[in-house]
């Protein structure tokens, strides 16, 4: 059972009650009769497309209504460079350990796994204090690749502050979700009218991370959790705000997500980490969108303490088919799987060529999996 949904009028909800999943989508549908246009709205996080092809629920909305699919998938925006740092570092002989997604994703040149296959030493590992397991347990250097959103950037900051071996360092592949919203909202002829917000995400930050954007932009959010019901009702809250013209910030995740967020687990956050600007792959340079150690923690920054210059590529080395992956335009929410001539061809979860097909929370590697359609805004 979950609390009251702010703004679905739903009162108490069980995850999955066929009832209330009827209820909201007549809801949904009786807010979207009028419309003299669709509504296009983007959720930025690869659990919520999980979740919505899974169980299928785009089958269940309204014609008028699109549910776009933003950049929320950390594993495919990690940006071909950062790839190149970590296989610089493997080459040089360290261990470097990295969650199972970042394993298979395409650099220049090679993934991790096509390294590992010439002798690096790369792990699979599940989370950061399993990497600094393997330093507490081996002489040589051991470098977490890490990766994800503001959740999992809190792990490592923990680990960070845990007195790690001198053996120990970190590659922050990590990125920050509220400015690449503030990149969609501004690009030219976006047709984006409101935002289904990550609740996990926002259980860290608080869901008032979301205000200032709002009032900049005028386009309401709207935090949701992730079981058919959660999305549901976040979409229903959403789209009541975009009929009513109000730009607003709402929770529809109460029973995780407060305005405020984690206090504890933001103190960890920012003070390991900074952000700054860098490229999201394939999308843009992203003010303030990436998070890199502070100056305090270099000594277990692996940017300070190797070699990063790649290895140049061999001409038979390079992956000519990378040039038509169309991910970046796919998680921008300007393009879907179904117009890249390689989705479920040359390109597969088995044999990769863009990163939206290797990580779970990719688009492409959602919807080969559970054959979704998404509705791209004209």
């Amino acid at each position: 059972m979950t609390e009251n949904l702010t703004g679905a009028g739903f009162g108490r909800l069980e995850f999955r009650d066929p009832e209330r999943i009827a209820a909201l989508r007549k809801k949904i549908s009786q807010l979207c009769r009028n419309v003299k246009k669709p509504i296009s709205i983007m959720h930025v996080c690869g659990s919520h497309e999980q979740s919505i092809a899974r169980f299928g629920l785009r089958s269940l909305l309204p014609p008028e209504l699109n549910v776009i699919m933003g950049p929320g998938c950390p594993v495919c925006i990690t940006d071909v460079p950062e790839v190149d740092e970590a296989i610089a570092i493997a080459r040089q002989g360290a261990i470097v350990a990295t969650f199972g997604d970042m394993f298979r994703v395409p650099g220049s040149c090679f993934s991790l796994e096509q390294v590992k296959a010439q002798g690096a030493d790369v792990r699979v590992v599940y989370s950061p204090s399993e990497a600094l397991k393997l330093a507490l347990e081996s002489k040589g250097e051991v470098v977490f690749f890490a990766s994800g959103f503001e959740t999992t950037a809190v792990a490592t900051a923990a680990v960070v502050l845990a007195n790690p071996p001198a053996n120990f360092s970190v590659l922050s592949a990590h990125k920050y979700i509220p400015p690449v919203m503030e990149i969609v909202a501004e690009m030219p002829g976006t047709r984006v009218e409101g935002f289904l917000a990550a609740g996990h995400a926002a259980t860290i930050t608080g869901w008032g991370v979301f205000e200032r954007f709002v009032s900049r932009h005028k386009i309401p959010v709207v935090t949701g959790g992730f079981e058919p019901l959660d999305v549901l009702a976040a979409l229903a809250a959403l789209v009541e705000l975009v009929v009513a013209g109000e730009a607003a910030v709402e929770n529809a995740y109460p029973r995780c997500c407060t305005k405020e967020g984690n206090l504890a687990a933001q103190k960890l956050l920012w003070e390991v980490f900074e952000s700054e600007g860098g490229m999201w792959r394939g999308i843009a340079h992203v003010p303030n969108g990436n998070l890199r150690l502070r100056s305090r923690y270099r000594s277990f920054d692996s940017r300070q303490r190797f070699d990063l210059t790649p290895d140049l590529c061999q001409e038979d080395s390079l992956q000519p088919l990378t040039l038509e992956c169309i991910c970046g335009n796919i998680m921008a929410g300007i393009q879907s799987p179904k117009d890249c001539r390689l989705f479920g061809m040359e390109c597969t979860p088995q044999s990769p060529v863009g990163a939206c097909m290797v990580s779970a929370e990719g688009t492409c590697k959602i919807w080969h999996e559970y054959g979704g359609h998404l509705i791209i805004a004209e």
